[in-house]
């Protein structure tokens, strides 16, 4: 937790949780906190501090920084999911 996220040159944001399935004893998911530029491309408005779950397929490289593998235009399709809530 803690770890800045890259998608190329875009500073996607900064890991705040981390999403297990219990089940299978594996991480699906890491919560974001989107900086203004992610959370402008993805959803569509300019806010920083949006927290948004992102697909640990979607990880590449992890050192310093958690670098992805996909392309900045692939998140908002298919790796950032909004969080569940319940009703």
């Amino acid at each position: 937790m803690g770890k800045k996220v890259i998608c190329e040159d875009l500073n996607v944001g900064t890991v705040k949780e981390i999403i297990f399935d219990l089940n299978n004893w594996k991480i699906t998911h890491l919560e974001v906190e989107l900086t203004r530029e992610a959370t402008e491309l993805c959803l569509g408005f300019r806010k920083g501090g949006v927290r948004n779950r992102l697909s640990v397929s979607a990880i590449g490289n992890v050192g310093k920084t958690i670098e992805l593998k996909v392309k900045k235009g692939q998140l908002k399709y298919i790796y950032l999911k909004p969080k569940k809530t319940t009703t």
